[in-house]
Order: C-alpha cells, then structure tokens, then sequence
C-alpha cells in the first residue's frame, strides 16, 4: 500500500528541477510515490523528468498535451494519487532530507485531517522563516476556528498548498482539488475550503521545505493576463463563504482580504501591460461592487489611507459595459 503521495508539477523550470529532484531522492521510502506532472514543458524539463522516472523509486511521470497552468497540474496529480496521504511540492523548490518521513509522522501521531507547516523562503541567497499564523502547535484544532479573527492574519491567509500533509479522505470527499485553470491565487478558494469543512487541523514548525521566491519565470514576477486570476480566485472565496452557515461570521474577514490582495495589486499596476493594467482596475471595481457595500466599508476603514484610497476611487469609477471577473 502506498502511504504517501507526493504531487509535483513542473513547467520549464530546468534551471531548477535537477535540485528539487534530487531533494526528492533524499526523501523516499518504498511506500512513497513520486507523481512528477509535466504541465506541457518546452525546454529540457522533460528529458529531467524522463531520467527521473528511472532514477527516483517510486517515480512516474504524466505529461499534459497543453499547458494548463497549476491548479489544473495539481488536479491531474490527485487523479492519479493513491497514497494514504497526500502533499505537494513545486518544481522550482526543494525539501530538507528526511523531511516527508518526519512530516508523515506529525499527521499519523496527531490523527487530524491535514496539517499545517512552517518553511524556508529563499530569495537569492537569504533565507528567512515563514511560520504558520497559528499560534498552538502540536495540538488538535477546528479548522472553523482558525480562520478568524478578521482583523489579524489567520492560517486561511497562509495558503501554500505544499506547506502540508492531507489525509486521503479528505480527496474522497471532494477537498483537496483546486479549480481547473486558475494561472494564480489557485490556493486561496482551496485553503478556505478546507477549513470551513474539514473536521481536524494541526499545526507544527517542522522545517523542510525550500520555497524559490523570486524565480523569473513565477507568474507573481510577471505581469500578464494571467495575474487578473486572484479576481476568480477571490470570488470564489466570497461566493463560497457567503452559502456557509455562518456567513455573518466569516465574510468579513473574506472581504478584507480581497480588498487588500486587490489594493496591493493596483498598487504595484506598473508593472502590468497597459491593456492588463485596465482590465484591472476595471475588474476589480466591478468586483468591489459585487460585495456587500457595508463590509467593503468596514475593510476600507482598516487599511491605510494609501490602500484604502486606490480602492475607493474604484468604487467612483463607471463599470465598463460587460466587464467581468
């Protein structure tokens, strides 16, 4: 029986693939497959992918015929998974040696359905502690419960899908899958879902993943089309919290959220292509008169003058004729 399945999409990322592979061959176990997803590369990714399918045990590779971006890449993994347990990981990052057997045997001592890991960020040669916004560790937790206050950062604003470990049954019941297409914030509607209905959480300051922040080829270092996919990502989110029972509780902090994801976006609109950079604004007035007008104000009242202001010229802003998210 396979007890841990590890997701790993990669997409011309050959500069980088050799050590997130090689960390991977230090980290197997004859019960641990290795799902290496190559989402359509056109560099050498592929012929990396092919000698490690003969060299890592436990190895396969699936190739897509079309690009389809991260969610989609991750998807096509969680199809073909068989583990008992489920994590990802990038294929522009890598692990500490022995981090999957520990990492496995956080979640099997605990019980829970998913836990939550702290990690490396690595930008050129820094390395800096990202930890989980939670402060218990080591303990069982509500998952409900860890999502607000909305006022602080909670672990729903922590969204890194490979800074864990998921037990099976929360792929069976339709959890762990990302929404198809999303090129960006493909984490976010995924993290609040999981905590509005999974049962269990932990969380632990294991350390062993490497996180490339940075990379040139990162859609956040690229401002293209693509980037505008945080707007479906977070309509998700608030279309979602707004059909959960307690919906007066949690779509005030879902709505901060948008608005200050949104308001950093504009505020870093430079680096956009001038039809990206209006369809941004565009979309993103749109979007803030989709949400309840009170809890924008409410957000818009906790930010900066700054922030708050780029936001609420938007919302003076005429919506274009047929503009959406």
């Amino acid at each position: 029986m396979v007890k841990l399945s590890v997701i790993v999409p990669f997409f011309n990322v050959q500069t980088y693939a050799p050590d997130t592979l090689r960390s991977l061959q230090a980290n197997t176990r004859e019960d641990f497959e290795f799902i290496l997803v190559d989402d359509c590369s056109t560099d050498g990714t592929p012929e990396l992918l092919e000698r490690a399918a003969r060299d890592l045990p436990g190895a396969r590779v699936v190739r897509h015929a079309k690009n389809g971006g991260l969610a989609t890449a991750r998807n096509t993994g969680l199809e073909a998974a068989n583990g008992e347990y489920v994590t990802f990981l990038d294929g522009d990052d890598w692990l500490a040696p022995g981090y999957y057997p520990q990492l496995l045997d956080v979640i099997e001592e605990l019980a829970v359905d998913f836990v939550r890991t702290d990690h490396v960020q690595c930008t050129g040669r820094t390395r800096t502690v990202q930890r989980v916004p939670h402060g218990r560790r080591g303990v069982v937790l509500d998952p409900r419960g860890a999502i607000l206050p909305a006022d602080r950062s909670t672990s729903v604003d922590y969204a890194y899908a490979w800074a864990g470990i998921y037990h099976r049954r929360l792929l069976d019941e339709g959890l762990l899958h990302f929404r198809d297409g999303l090129r960006t914030a493909e984490d976010r509607p995924w993290i609040w879902r999981l905590h509005r209905e999974a049962r269990t959480f932990a969380v632990t300051g294991l350390l062993g993943v490497f996180y490339r922040r940075g990379v040139a080829t990162s859609l956040t270092q690229i401002g293209d089309v693509r980037q505008l996919d945080f707007l479906r990502a977070f309509d998700q989110v608030i279309e979602e919290t707004a059909r959960d029972k307690d919906a007066d509780a949690l779509l005030p902090k879902a709505v901060r959220t948008y608005c200050a994801i949104m308001s950093h976006q504009l505020g870093t609109i430079e680096r956009f292509e001038p039809a990206v950079a209006r369809a941004l604004r565009s979309r993103s007035a749109a979007a803030l008169r989709r949400m309840p007008p009170e809890l924008v104000k409410d957000a818009l009242n906790s930010m900066d003058y700054d922030r708050a202001a780029r936001l609420r010229r938007l919302r003076r802003r005429p919506t274009a004729p047929g503009v959406s998210a």
